[in-house]
């Protein structure tokens, strides 16, 4: 038997960012795949958060502002830098944040594998020039590649699609390092399906069309409002608006919609964990489009209504989505209640938007696709070096 440190079982350093919720559920979903092996030796760590806590919340505050109030910017900072490259003055600053703490994570965790869900490559960057250890690899989260995760010392990358494998290799990574798995997702998205007891849990009708409305984990969606009102003054349609942990967003909605004709079509919830009972109930999605969330909606087979992408990886998520059929794309608050109505009203069309949709499942476990990809690249790693 193969021993890791004196265990029969590799110990996994997952390293993910704060940056919105998606890197911390891929880390969360992988860590939970191999809990399902047996294996609870899984170590997560929040490496800016935890090298650099000022330096932390100062980018996530400029993070979370750049939805509503600087765009722009945020979108001509992604562009500028997506071709950037791992060793220049640019790429070697951000990969050099919390170089210092991995060292010290590396000598107290002794870890086997190391595990990325954020571009933040401190230790590929010490393998490069001091020849550390442990193998590196990367999920990417998002459809649409930038720059930042690329980095020669990661020896095995896990994407969303065929098209961002090639992006990859058209960059010099060599085909065998990068597996199409999909983005890892949370176990409900495997088997959920539509019930009663999930109706009535969510107080929802189960004879009338629902729009599920997913304002991002921190509730920053625009002219929800609007769009609300807009889709309930159809009589025969339902919305299910899910806040995040926007509690302001949360309490404005249901205040102005109290004495709404429509209020009882409306339901209004904070952030919800297991999302993927909601998607179950739901017959299409109005959401930011992140990674993580365009990848649920898409294991859940529903169609994909994005409202003014923020420019940079969500825009390009979009419109990765929108090429494929998988998603439509709306700039205006009534454009897009109007091709909601169409949609929700025309079972052909309706089903042949969910066909589109369900075309890009890459798989439904990914994450357990990962987690044997990684153990068995470990373990012939591990036998080579005995010989």
């Amino acid at each position: 038997m193969i021993m890791f440190n004196n265990n029969p079982q590799p110990k996994l350093l997952i390293l993910y960012a704060s940056y919105g919720e998606g890197h911390l559920q891929v880390a969360h979903a992988i860590k939970s795949a191999l809990e399902e092996q047996g294996n609870y030796r899984t170590v997560m760590v929040d490496l800016m958060a935890e090298s650099h806590p000022w330096i932390n919340v100062v980018t996530r505050k400029f993070y979370l502002k750049s939805y509503t109030h600087m765009p722009s910017l945020y979108g001509w900072m992604y562009d500028f830098t997506r071709l950037m490259k791992h060793d220049s003055l640019f790429g070697g600053l951000l990969h050099s944040f919390g170089r210092d703490k991995i060292r010290r994570i590396l000598r107290v965790e002794q870890p086997d594998i190391v595990m990325h869900t954020f571009p933040s490559f401190a230790l590929p960057e010490l393998k490069r020039r001091k020849n550390v250890h442990p193998p590196s690899y990367a999920v990417i989260t998002d459809f649409d590649l930038h720059g930042r995760w690329v980095h020669p010392s990661i020896e095995r990358y896990y994407v969303a699609t065929e098209d961002l494998k090639h992006e990859l290799m058209q960059l010099g990574i060599p085909s065998s390092s990068i597996q199409v798995s999909g983005i890892p997702l949370k176990r409900g998205f495997r088997a959920t399906t539509a019930s009663n007891e999930l109706y009535e849990r969510y107080k929802l009708n189960p004879n009338k069309p629902v729009v599920l409305i997913m304002a991002g984990a921190q509730g920053v969606m625009p002219d929800v409002s609007q769009i609300c009102s807009g889709l309930l003054e159809d009589d025969h349609v339902q919305v299910a608006l899910v806040c995040g942990r926007n509690h302001l967003l949360k309490e404005t909605i249901e205040k102005q919609f109290q004495t709404h004709s429509g209020a009882s079509r409306l339901h209004v919830y904070g952030f919800i964990d297991p999302i993927h009972e909601l998607m179950a109930l739901s017959d299409c999605l109005i959401t930011k489009p992140g990674g993580v969330t365009l990848s649920e909606a898409i294991a859940a087979g529903l169609p994909i209504f994005i409202y003014r992408p923020v420019p940079g990886q969500e825009k390009q998520n979009a419109l990765y989505l929108e090429s494929k059929g998988a998603a439509i794309l709306a700039s205006e608050a009534n454009e897009l209640t109007e091709q909601i109505l169409k949609l929700v009203h025309d079972p052909l069309r309706l089903t042949n938007s969910k066909l589109s949709t369900k075309q890009l499942q890459a798989s439904q476990t990914a994450a357990d696709s990962i987690v044997l990809d990684m153990l068995s690249n470990l373990r012939i790693m591990e036998r080579a070096a005995t010989l």
